[in-house]
């Protein structure tokens, strides 16, 4: 019992049975009173009649002296009172009102016993004088009231403990039914569903619960296969996006990172999920994320709804561009934020080669118009004063560097066209051999400023190419001048072409310094250059790959280079036999 409470309800029951016990205790009141009434006027009959026989019994005691009538009472009273316990004295008085006999021993103690005192007149039958009253009679009874008393008040005692033994099961019982319910509201506040009550005297009551915890059961079910599924669909979306995310609670805790970021930042998903964002540490030591997320905090959030932070930072050999963002929920309360991270590595390098690309041609183009100018300017100015020979060799200074403008600006017009998308190279079948050998003699005189030699093996019935011949041409040529620029002095150059049934294979080998393993493969990236102690050669990085998208964008061929620094270098170019007829001119 010391676990009950006094519900609302179960005040009501307590009062509704304390009531009925007041009520019934008011009517039992009434109905002993009753009886009581009935019982004394009953008992006063009784006395009466008691009264009239012992007047009877002693009508003749005139006859006799006044002490034989002593005797004669108390032999026929004194049986009488013995044998009747409500009988509290008897007297018996003279006509002339003495009293002959009395039972009582002390005239106090008998009017307390007393609660009812009748008398009879002793008749006596004369023959002279009829009858005549020749005594008196008197009789008291004890209170047999008071034990009805004591029996109402026992009726009452039971009735109360009845009602308060009722009371206490009804609380007993009901405190355990009450508690299995009360336990079972437990289970099913902490999401229990399903949690059934066993109750022997709320089966009513208990299987409606059961029923209600049931149905919370099929819906939680429902709910979570559906919360599930949407859970499952929205980290499969996550995951297979291609750009990083990072999503973090309220308190900066990463509750989800997908792979992309995993790979980003480098990072086992152990040591970051449920971690705080602001603890990862970037490849330079420093905690990248700590001061962003703090200033994101600083910032109003219609502010940063607009106009999402970003910054960079290092992971690795990777820069990977971050940006973070508010997360709300569907009622619109701020839930978290979300840091979306973008792999720029191969955009910075892009840049930073464009910014080299647009500082190199800037060199490469300020020489030959510094030369030109100053060429020019003398030969104008004092050219009178200069003999033919020194003429002879200003004009072919000023060729050379015309030509090696005219050069550099078709590389960079050739990039903008090749680059562009709707660009297509008109073909037709051509003599690869030919072409070949017509560059090998046309560099053979800046070879010779070098003393190298240029070889050149063919195999015999090479089939003609569908090439667009300029284009092929300017590949050749950037490869033998490559071949050159990188060789030493005195290292022969080979030049290959063979066929087989599908493609024309034509390569220019070199014996130069090479060129070192993490450079080549990118090699024929836009902008690149291989810039050390060894490459001093200037140029503007776009002369490979101009080359590689020349055969592979547009004659659907491939190049290839081997190399290994201080041996020289291949490069290898294949070009199909069999192309779309409308491609051809």
């Amino acid at each position: 019992m010391k676990d009950f409470h006094f519900t609302r309800q179960t005040k009501i029951i307590f009062l509704e049975l304390l009531l009925v016990a007041l009520i019934i205790t008011v009517i039992a009141s009434f109905a002993v009173n009753n009886i009581q009434n009935k019982m004394d006027k009953s008992y006063a009959n009784f006395a009466q009649l008691i009264s009239t026989a012992i007047a009877a019994q002693t009508s003749d005691l005139d006859n006799f002296h006044y002490d034989h009538q002593q005797t004669i009472l108390a032999q026929k009273l004194e049986p009488f009172i013995k044998k009747n316990n409500d009988i509290s004295y008897i007297e018996y008085k003279d006509k002339s009102n003495n009293t002959i006999y009395s039972s009582k021993k002390n005239n106090r103690e008998a009017d307390e016993d007393t609660v009812i005192s009748v008398s009879s007149p002793v008749i006596h039958e004369n023959k002279i004088n009829g009858y005549i009253t020749v005594g008196m009679t008197g009789e008291g009874l004890k209170p047999i009231s008071i034990a009805s008393k004591k029996s109402l008040l026992s009726i009452f005692i039971f009735i109360w403990l009845t009602f308060a033994g009722i009371l206490l099961m009804n609380m007993f019982f009901m405190s355990k039914e009450l508690k299995k319910l009360y336990e079972g509201l437990k289970q099913l506040a902490i999401g229990r569903f399903g949690y059934k009550v066993e109750s022997e005297n709320m089966v009513e009551l208990s299987a409606a619960f059961n029923n209600m915890s049931n149905i919370l059961s099929k819906y939680e079910e429902q709910n979570i296969e559906q919360m599930t599924l949407e859970k499952n669909k929205l980290e499969a979306v996550l995951m297979s996006i291609i750009n990083g995310v990072i999503v973090c609670d309220n308190y900066d805790t990463v509750v989800l990172a997908n792979n992309a970021a995993l790979k980003m930042l480098d990072i086992e998903e152990n040591k970051i999920l449920y971690k705080k964002i602001q603890d990862y540490i970037d490849s330079h030591g420093q905690k990248c994320f700590m001061e962003k997320i703090e200033e994101f905090k600083d910032t109003p959030l219609n502010i940063i709804e607009q106009k999402p932070i970003e910054f960079n930072i290092e992971a690795g050999k990777l820069t990977i561009k971050a940006m973070i963002s508010p997360m709300f929920s569907k009622q619109k309360d701020y839930v978290g934020y979300i840091i979306v991270l973008l792999d720029i590595t191969r955009e910075t390098e892009v840049n930073k080669l464009k910014n080299t690309f647009i500082s190199n041609v800037s060199h490469e183009l300020r020489t030959p118009v510094t030369v030109l100018r100053t060429y020019i300017d003398t030969l104008c100015n004092n050219g009178d004063d200069f003999d033919e020979a020194t003429k002879k060799e200003f004009m072919q200074t000023i060729d050379t560097e015309a030509k090696r403008l005219h050069s550099l600006v078709n590389d960079i017009l050739d990039f903008s066209r090749l680059e562009s998308g709707n660009v297509q190279l008109k073909k037709e079948f051509s003599n690869i051999v030919e072409l070949l050998e017509q560059n090998i003699n046309s560099i053979k005189i800046l070879a010779s400023e070098k003393d190298i030699s240029i070889d050149f093996i063919k195999e015999n019935d090479i089939p003609a190419v569908p090439i667009n011949v300029e284009s092929i041409d300017r590949v050749i040529r950037n490869l033998l001048s490559n071949a050159i620029k990188y060789s030493e002095n005195g290292k022969p150059i080979t030049v290959t072409v063979k066929s087989d049934n599908d493609f024309v294979e034509f390569s220019v080998k070199d014996n130069g310094i090479g060129i070192a393993k993490e450079h080549l493969e990118k090699i024929f990236d836009r902008f690149y250059r291989v810039e050390n102690a060894t490459h001093t050669v200037k140029g503007t990085g776009l002369g490979l790959h101009l080359v590689k998208m020349t055969i592979e964008k547009h004659h659907h061929g491939t190049i290839t280079v081997t190399s290994e620094e201080g041996k020289g270098s291949t490069f290898t170019v294949k070009l199909p036999l069999n192309i779309d007829e409308s491609e051809l001119v």
